[in-house]
């Protein structure tokens, strides 16, 4: 089994913001609320040959007739003022190879790069090597294990010149588990965002590769607008619920950065009436971890750089965002109950069902949906 198959596990705690009206039913949510059945022929396995020519459900809060449309009709469902909020962070070729001194082969995907020529990875590997061990790569030089955490080693790479430039030549790409096949030449440019920048994930921000310069070009000339948070996805977001009861659940963490640019970008906004849309699941999490909450209950946006590990179930207020576009979730996953809080679990539900239905393509190279908020009254 590659190792990107394997569960990554985070260390010691979870973070919640406070809740917002929560009923006792909401905190004991289980892992098996949030099952549903995916014939397996609907898995994407690989993406479209023109990236906005993805359908998108589009769901509507409360009992609003969902509707069927493309990512490429996009123009026609914002209007002028409106901020598109997007991931820019850049997927870094984290998978690679090599051979212990005993000749035993090891398989090593990176996790977070720790800057220098050190970086966070978990080993595929007979034997665990010990510390001062090195591991002779495939594509040249060699990883020194400098301990171990957990599941995590830390490396040292000696390798020519940066760790980072090195990889996007010596690196293949760690394509998610539930994609069978072996990355492609292809997949070197379509698992990236046309606006990645920032390296650092190990996974893409799947939402965002719905967009192309066509469709960011007609959007900004209709006066939409842009902004961009950096949130470095983790192969923990793979990672399995394993618990069924959800408080039981240790959530993995993630590097983010909303920068007080964007903090005003999206006051102002709000203030002329715009709505505020998230592309992708990261951008709520990464919003949500920077939203404080002032003495008088208030909640409000605060510039953050640093760690989360933020876990958001139904009964959990988003306040940071007025809509959603997000790709399909594995069923029992940490983001479909982040979609769940959302735009509530039963219309959610019903969504899936009809996208099933209707044989969407899910999950990474998959279809979208543009969810707006469950109104008052819904059922979570």
């Amino acid at each position: 089994m590659p190792l990107f198959q394997t569960p990554l596990c985070a260390p010691s705690y979870n973070l919640r913001p406070p809740r917002t009206g929560v009923a006792d039913h909401d905190i004991r949510l289980k892992k098996s609320d949030f099952h549903y059945d995916l014939p397996p022929g609907l898995i994407a396995q690989a993406p479209l040959p023109e990236r906005s020519a993805s359908r998108l459900l589009v769901v509507p809060p409360d009992d609003g007739a969902l509707e069927d449309r493309h990512v490429r009709d996009l123009p026609s469902m914002l209007r002028a003022g409106d901020l598109l909020v997007f991931n820019d962070t850049r997927v870094i070729p984290a998978r690679l190879f090599g051979q212990k001194a005993t000749g035993g082969r090891v398989e090593i995907l990176i996790e977070r790069l720790l800057g220098g020529d050190e970086a966070r990875a978990q080993l595929g590997v007979s034997k665990s090597p010990k510390e001062g061990a090195r591991i002779a790569l495939d594509a040249g030089g060699d990883a020194e294990v400098l301990g171990r955490d957990g599941e995590f080693y830390r490396l040292r790479f000696h390798v020519d010149g940066s760790l980072e430039q090195w990889l996007l030549h010596a690196g293949r790409l760690p394509l998610p588990p539930y994609i069978t096949r072996e990355p492609g030449l292809n997949d070197a440019e379509r698992y990236q965002t046309v606006f990645a920048r920032e390296i650092g994930a190990v996974a893409a921000p799947t939402a965002g590769l719905h967009f192309d310069d066509a469709l960011l070009g007609a959007l900004q000339a209709m006066g939409v607008q842009f902004g961009h948070i950096t949130l470095h996805v983790g192969a923990g977001t793979f990672q399995p619920v394993r618990a069924d009861n959800l408080d039981q659940h240790v959530m993995h963490s993630e590097w983010l950065n909303v920068g007080a640019a964007l903090v005003e970008h999206i006051a102002q906004t709000r203030a002329a009436g715009g709505r505020v849309v998230a592309v992708g699941t990261t951008v709520v999490r990464a919003l949500e971890s920077a939203t404080r909450t002032s003495d008088d209950g208030t909640r409000y946006l605060h510039p953050f750089a640093g760690e989360t590990r933020l876990f958001i179930l139904p009964g959990y207020r988003i306040t940071a965002v007025d809509a959603l576009l997000t790709n399909f979730h594995l069923p029992e996953s940490t983001l479909l109950m982040m979609v769940s809080a959302f735009a509530g679990k039963t219309r959610v539900f019903e969504a899936y069902a009809d996208a099933i239905a209707k044989r969407y393509r899910f999950f990474s190279y998959g279809d979208a949906m543009l969810l707006w908020p469950q109104g008052p009254g819904r059922a979570a």
